[in-house]
């Protein structure tokens, strides 16, 4: 598959190189041409350094790998290029909570609905909002089954195609793809990622807040 990633940090290598590693061609787009070739020498495989524009012009899929605050300037310079195109949203609007006490590290969302906010802009786009609850070091560990389970990634889009293209990318890594609803649930998606990583930062287990699905009683009320 021909994969366009935008952005060239922790991310970007992490689930590019996975990809790359599996057989997929990569296209590396950054705002510094000297990022993204020091990108590509790192994962090396079938991936090449471009501009912003070629990575949006080469991929069926387009991964958006950049800081939230820099989404507006990048999507406006690739306008209707991303049109017809999987675009998989990876980001988190996180900001420190300034409400917390001293000492403790937690975080609060910026902004409600990222991935929404990334279709009303990229017109045409099929977006999906996966890979943006675990950091980058996480996708790029060999770790997958934590105590017997695969690893999973909830994935939340509208278009049923784009959906599959992004549970089979997730599959290439490894892992476990959930499908998680259409991208109006994107937001609750992203809510949980500020909770659960505020947890982690924070020296709390969140896995231990969850248990397994034969051991969730819930009962319709």
């Amino acid at each position: 598959m021909r994969i366009g990633i935008i952005g060239a940090g922790q991310m970007a290598q992490a689930l590019g190189g996975g990809w790359a590693a599996a057989g997929h061609d990569i296209v590396i787009g950054a705002r510094s041409q000297a990022a993204a070739d020091q990108l590509v020498a790192t994962i090396g495989h079938s991936a090449r350094a471009g501009s912003v524009v070629d990575a949006a012009e080469f991929g069926a899929v387009v991964l958006l790998a950049l800081p939230v605050s820099a989404l507006d300037t990048v999507l406006g310079e690739v306008g209707g290029k991303l049109v017809g195109r999987t675009v998989i949203d990876c980001t988190n609007a996180f900001m420190p909570d300034a409400a917390a006490p001293a000492g403790v590290t937690a975080f609060v969302l910026s902004e409600d609905a990222v991935a929404e906010r990334i279709a009303a802009t990229a017109h045409g786009a099929h977006v999906v909002k996966a890979f943006n609850v675990c950091a980058a070091e996480v996708w790029a560990s060999d770790a997958r089954e934590f105590e017997g389970r695969r690893l999973g990634v909830p994935i939340c889009g509208d278009d049923p195609a784009a959906v599959r293209q992004v549970c089979a990318l997730a599959e290439d890594l490894k892992l476990q793809p959930v499908s998680s609803g259409g991208l109006h649930r994107a937001k609750y998606l992203e809510a949980t990622s500020v909770f659960t990583v505020g947890l982690w930062f924070s020296g709390q287990d969140a896995r231990a807040i969850f248990p397994p699905l034969d051991a969730a009683f819930a009962v319709e009320d």
